[in-house]
């Protein structure tokens, strides 16, 4: 039985609304279509895809900085229209090239403090405005030289 790509994230946050707002505004992922579940939640869409489902929960623990979780990633293309999204909006994001392959990464971080990184080709970098790049630190975490 072969796996196949990841289906979905799903996310526990006490911040729906902000979530939901978010995800549509810095990474243009609609709410659609999600089952009639007993709580309170979302589906957020990419690709036509349910790719995000968040829970509306009344509390959820703090984060430490030491999550098994460190990210989740998308793959996309245009780099310069995200780019120009994001420094439009005043999103905080971070660029990364991956060491050896031939991509670049936009990370960014939702009201609940996770780490997404979509992940564009490399070749799509030339000729935009990116800031300087962080680099790839202990355990895959972004560090600024």
């Amino acid at each position: 039985m072969p796996i196949g790509r990841l289906d979905h994230v799903n996310l526990r946050t006490h911040r729906l609304d902000e979530m939901i707002a978010w995800y549509t505004r810095v990474l243009d992922m609609p709410s659609g279509p999600r089952p009639n579940f007993p709580f309170p939640g979302a589906w957020l869409y990419a690709d036509g895809l349910p790719t995000v489902h968040l829970n509306g929960c009344e509390h959820v623990a703090a984060q430490s900085n030491d999550l098994t979780l460190e990210h989740f990633a998308f793959k996309a293309h245009d780099l310069k229209s995200m780019v120009e999204r994001l420094k439009t909006i005043g999103e905080r994001f971070e660029v990364a090239f991956v060491p050896g392959a031939p991509v670049v990464q936009i990370n960014v971080w939702d009201p609940d403090g996770n780490h997404i990184h979509i992940d564009f080709a490399a070749a799509e970098a030339e000729g935009v405005d990116l800031p300087k790049a962080v680099t790839f630190g202990l355990g895959g975490k972004l560090t600024t030289n």
